[in-house]
Order: structure tokens, then C-alpha cells, then sequence
């Protein structure tokens, strides 16, 4: 494989943008085998975009040769209050993640936070340095990689350590490519402008368009981050451990507005994911309808859609058969005991 078809295969959707496109092929010219890594909050069931759209784009880049790394944040998960802030509940839940992953994402290697703080005995005296070069100011508006606003008066001190934190993590990691949804892109462009103050390696940054959730999306200017699809919101999103039934009644109740392509919830999920598992879709439905209809590429399916050649209800009759052929058998291998189950649903 030639470096540009390695680029092609990380640019591939959900990749939103690059930073930048040009140093990416240098990296390649000079680097076969990158290191590269996502980090992840351990905060809930996974979900289709957490975990399946997540996991395809890290398969594109294990397959341009990148080594691959999922960063389990424990720390960070205790820092955001995610899992009612039980660091027991939080080491048990990421095993169940390490596990997904490892099942969705095969070759991938697992870093806990907690196993890199205590490995590097130099981390700390970095964080130190790296925060001498943030403001309060320039901290609080990076807040809202971890869901929080940058205005919060009610705020712990602990909350303000969460971005350095990640930044520090990048470094002693020694990465070469740090890849993440677009809502953490504030901390990736920290890094590009502090890192070369300290001299330390200066990572390309790749970020992957969040899914939306399957609800109406509000009324927002930063359509990236809002109405994503979500850990929190049983109805906004489709869970991993979902039955059959489940995942086809949620898209059948998904908002999909009839020729409307913005930010609708199903056209995204064809696009990223069953585009990514499947050569080609195919729309069952009567003759009177139109009849059964092949979809090679996305492009396709979304001009009918558009030109109201493709009605909604096909649309989410044929997504939800396409899901269950994903979902199920990662369902079927994902050990969930009712113990562990349990305790994930109580913190919400």
C-alpha cells in the first residue's frame, strides 16, 4: 500500500479533517508503522458511535499500518464524576471496554490511565511544566472537551486538571497521531501550541464526526458536538447490548425527515458504518413502491433520498436489518454479566 492510499484509508468518513493532510504523508515518508492513539472516557454503555463508528475508523488506520492504541481514562472518568465517581465501578466497566474493543478491533493494544501514571515516574514532573504554559483562562475554555462549559461557576479544582492531564498523556505516550471525535479537537490544537515550546513531538491530529443521535437534532451552531448520539439518553442512540427487536424499533422511531440530508441520524449511520462493513445496501419493497433497489456507494443512496426516490420508512426498514447484522454478533461475544449490567445502569 503507497502512502497516499494509507491517507485515503484515514480520511475515509466519519474523518471530518486532518491536521494537516501534508504532514500526515511526511510522517508516512519517514514512518511505516506510526503510533497513533484515541482516548476514552469509561463512562456507560457502549453505544454504536462510541464503540462501532470508533472502532471502524481505528480498523482503517491498523490497516494503513498505524499502531493503534485505545487509551482507557480512568482517571479522567473519576475527575468527570462519569460512573458516580466509584473508581471500583470504573476498573471493573473497563474491562468490559477493553474487551469490546479488543472484540470490534482486533491487534489494537490497551492503555489504562491509571497503568501509565504509574509507569512513568516523570509524568507528573510534566504535567507540571505543560501547565506552566495555561492560563486559567485558556483551561477553562478547553472544559468543554469533557461535556462542561467554559462559564461553570460551580466548579472542583480537579476538573481544571482533566486538560493538561490529556495533554500530558499525548507526550508520554510518544505518539505520532492522536485521534479523537470533533468535540476534543480543542485539546489536540493546545498541544500543537504548546508542544513545540517544550520541545516535545508534535503529533498530527485527526478527529472523526461524531454520530448524531437519533432524535430530532436542537437548534445549535456547533452541529459537531450537540445532539450527539449519547451515553446518557437511552432514545438518542443505539446500544451495543440492545436485542434485535430493540435496534429496529429505535430506528423506526428516528427522526428522519422525508428529503431532508442535514444531520439526519440514518443517512450518517449508512454512511459511516454500514458503507464501511458492506459493499453495497440493498432496499427491499414492493413493486407499487419501486421495488427492491441496490446501493453501491453513499452517494447514491443519498440523491434518492434527496430526489424522494427513497422513502423514510425503506430508509429505517433497511438500516435497522443492516444494524442487527453488525451489532448482533458483537452482542453475542461482549461478556456483560447482570452484576456489571447492573451497576452501569444505577450511574446513570
Amino acid at each position: 500500500m503507497d502512502i497516499l492510499e494509507k491517507v485515503d484509508l484515514i480520511e475515509r468518513p466519519p474523518t471530518e479533517e486532518v491536521v494537516t493532510r501534508d504532514e500526515l504523508i511526511e510522517l508516512f515518508k519517514t514512518n511505516s508503522s506510526p503510533k497513533h492513539y484515541i482516548g476514552l472516557e469509561i463512562s456507560g454503555f457502549l453505544h454504536l458511535g462510541s464503540l462501532i463508528s470508533t472502532g471502524f475508523k481505528i480498523n482503517d488506520f491498523m490497516k494503513a499500518g498505524v499502531k493503534c492504541t485505545v487509551f482507557l481514562a480512568d482517571w479522567h472518568t473519576l475527575i468527570n464524576d462519569k460512573l458516580g465517581g466509584d473508581w471500583d465501578v470504573i476498573t471493573k466497566v473497563s474491562k468490559y471496554y477493553a474487551e469490546a474493543f479488543k472484540l470490534v478491533c482486533p491487534g489494537v493494544n490497551i492503555v489504562l490511565g491509571s497503568e501509565l501514571y504509574d509507569s512513568r515516574k516523570e509524568y507528573w514532573r510534566e504535567f507540571i511544566e505543560f501547565t506552566k504554559h495555561m492560563s486559567l483562562k485558556r483551561t477553562m475554555r478547553t472544559l468543554t472537551i469533557m461535556g462542561r462549559t467554559e462559564d461553570e461557576t460551580k466548579i472542583d479544582l480537579a476538573k481544571l486538571l482533566y486538560p493538561p492531564m490529556q495533554a500530558v498523556d499525548i507526550h508520554s505516550l510518544d505518539l505520532d497521531i492522536v485521534h479523537s471525535g470533533m468535540d476534543q479537537r480543542k485539546i489536540h490544537m493546545l498541544v500543537r501550541e504548546i508542544f513545540p515550546k517544550m520541545k516535545w513531538k508534535v503529533p498530527v491530529a485527526v478527529h472523526h464526526k461524531l454520530l448524531p443521535g437519533l432524535s430530532k437534532p436542537a437548534d445549535t451552531s456547533d452541529s459537531q458536538i450537540l445532539g450527539k448520539m449519547s451515553k446518557s439518553d437511552p432514545n438518542s442512540g443505539v446500544f451495543i447490548h440492545n436485542t434485535d427487536d430493540e435496534i429496529k424499533k429505535k430506528i423506526s422511531k428516528a427522526w428522519c425527515e422525508e428529503a431532508n440530508t442535514q444531520n439526519n441520524p440514518l443517512l450518517e449511520i449508512a454512511r459511516t458504518i454500514i458503507f464501511h462493513k458492506f459493499n453495497k445496501m440493498n432496499v427491499e419493497r414492493p413493486e407499487k413502491f419501486g421495488g427492491n433497489v441496490s446501493y453501491t456507494n453513499y452517494n447514491q443512496l443519498e440523491t434518492d433520498f434527496a430526489e424522494k426516490k427513497l422513502h423514510p420508512g425503506d430508509l429505517k426498514q433497511t438500516v435497522g436489518s443492516y444494524l442487527v447484522k453488525i451489532i448482533s454478533p458483537i452482542r453475542e461475544k461482549l461478556n456483560l454479566s447482570e452484576e456489571l449490567y447492573e451497576i452501569i445502569k444505577k450511574s446513570y
